[in-house]
């Protein structure tokens, strides 16, 4: 939804927005663990600067990415 919402903010017509989470769990320095998370997002049809603009500027207004900032390290990837 934050692509979608980035990407009508700026006029940029979407054909489709499909994202994939991975989400895993490993050790913390110090003891206890962490979470991580890898978000791959395809937007076919979008020169890929454009999309990797998207996906960087709906990471900043996404709920879950506010939420979460600072918490967990999150890699975003866009993939074709």
């Amino acid at each position: 939804s934050a692509v979608e919402f980035v990407a009508r903010q700026k006029k940029v017509p979407l054909e489709e927005v499909e994202g994939t989470a991975r989400v895993s769990i490993g050790p913390q320095p110090g003891g206890g663990f962490l979470l991580a998370t890898e978000l791959d997002v395809r937007l076919p049809g979008l020169e890929r600067a454009t999309a990797e603009q998207l996906v960087n500027d709906a990471h900043q207004v996404c709920p879950y990415s506010n939420a979460t900032r600072g918490n967990m390290d999150v890699r975003l990837r866009v993939v074709d």
